[in-house]
């Protein structure tokens, strides 16, 4: 199982990239292999500003539907458009072109309640 270690995770099974107040999220490899084959990804709350832990989407795997979880508040300011003709890339390369959308942080203290790559690989048993 790949949890890379320049990033930030969830208990949800997301992660986050971080670059200045603009944050990268995904789910994690862990995620995608739990849901199996990623069908469809579902965001509609593209430029709107939401609270830590709000649901910005979900994603459809061939058996099931999550609900995909905000790490951290803030603007949703970009979704990965290649996901909706190849919602499979979640899959193939979940930190990498699987991305799902890009925020504009409203409070980088939300930052120190994220897990480390070490405290998310305790969590998951890797």
């Amino acid at each position: 199982m790949n949890i890379p270690s320049d990033l930030k995770y969830t208990k949800d099974h997301e992660w986050i990239k971080l670059d200045g107040d603009i944050a990268t999220i995904g789910i994690t490899d862990f995620a995608q292999g739990e849901l199996g084959d990623i069908v469809y990804v579902e965001v509609e709350t593209l430029d709107e500003t939401l609270d830590k832990d709000a649901i910005f989407g979900t994603v459809e795997a061939v058996k099931t539907v999550s609900d995909l979880f905000l790490p951290l508040g803030g603007e949703i300011i970009e979704f990965n458009e290649a996901l909706e003709d190849a919602p499979e890339k979640v899959n193939a390369d979940p930190y990498g072109e699987g991305w799902m959308v890009k925020i504009r942080i409203s409070d980088s203290s939300e930052v120190d309640g994220l897990l480390s790559a070490a405290e998310y690989k305790e969590l998951v048993g890797a």
